[in-house]
C-alpha cells in the first residue's frame, strides 16, 4: 500500500468527502447528459428520415401528377398531407391536389384542400397563396361575399398587387364598377410595369372604361 504524507492524506480525504456528498448527483447527471445526446441524435435521424420519406411521396405525387387522375392524385397527395403534415412538402402537395380538382370541377374537395394549406402551412406565402385560389374558386362558384371574405386578410407585399385584382374581379362581377375600377388602379399600383400580369390588370382597366 503506498504512503502519502500528511498533505497528500489530506487531499485525498477531502476528494473522497466530496466525492460522498456530490458523487451520485454528478452520475446522474453525467448519465441524463449522456442519454440526452443520444436523444438528440435519435430525433435527428427521426427528422431525417421522415424528410426523405415526404420526399419521396411528394416524387411519386408529381409523377401520378402527370395522369390527370384527379382521384389517384388525391390518393398521393393525402398521403404526404396526413402523413408529413409539418413537412414543406405538405402544403405543395395539397396545392397539386387541389389544382386537379378545380379542373375537374370538384370546387369542394379543391376549398378543403387549400383551406388545408391555410391551416397548416408554416411558410406565410403559402397562406396568401392559398386564399387568393380559395378567393379564385369562390369568385367562379357565384360565392361573392364569401369570396371577398377569404381575401380580405393581412397578406404580404409581394401578393398586393395580386389581392387587389382578385378583389376588383369580385367588384365586377357584383357590379360595383366604382370601387373596382380603384381596385384595379391600386393594384396596377403594386405590380411592376415589366409584369405581363400588370398589362392583363391593365386591360381589365381599360374594358371597365366609365361603367358605372
Amino acid at each position: 500500500m503506498a504512503a502519502y504524507s500528511l498533505e497528500e492524506q489530506e487531499k485525498i480525504d477531502g476528494l473522497k468527502a466530496w466525492w460522498n456528498r456530490f458523487g451520485t448527483v454528478l452520475a446522474v447527471l453525467l448519465t441524463v447528459a449522456l442519454f440526452a445526446m443520444g436523444g438528440m441524435k435519435a430525433w435527428e435521424y427521426y427528422q431525417q428520415k421522415q424528410a426523405h420519406q415526404a420526399a419521396d411521396l411528394y416524387a411519386l405525387l408529381q409523377q401520378i401528377q402527370v395522369s390527370d387522375d384527379a382521384t389517384k392524385i388525391n390518393d398521393a397527395a393525402q398521403l404526404v398531407m396526413t402523413g408529413y403534415p409539418s413537412s414543406g412538402y405538405a402544403p405543395r402537395a395539397a396545392f397539386i391536389t387541389a389544382q386537379a380538382d378545380e379542373k375537374k370541377g370538384n370546387a369542394k374537395r379543391a376549398l378543403q384542400s387549400l383551406q388545408w394549406v391555410v391551416d397548416h402551412a408554416k411558410e406565410a406565402p403559402l397562406h396568401d397563396l392559398a386564399r387568393l385560389r380559395i378567393a379564385g374558386i369562390l369568385l367562379d362558384e357565384e360565392k361573392y361575399d364569401e369570396a371577398l371574405r377569404a381575401i380580405s386578410v393581412p397578406y404580404g407585399d409581394s401578393f398586393s398587387g395580386l389581392y387587389l385584382d382578385r378583389k376588383g374581379d369580385i367588384l365586377v362581377a357584383t357590379h360595383k364598377f366604382s370601387e373596382a375600377r380603384l381596385s384595379y388602379q391600386e393594384a396596377i399600383g403594386k405590380l411592376n410595369k415589366t409584369n405581363n400580369y400588370y398589362n392583363i390588370v391593365q386591360m381589365k382597366l381599360d374594358a371597365l372604361g366609365e361603367a358605372e
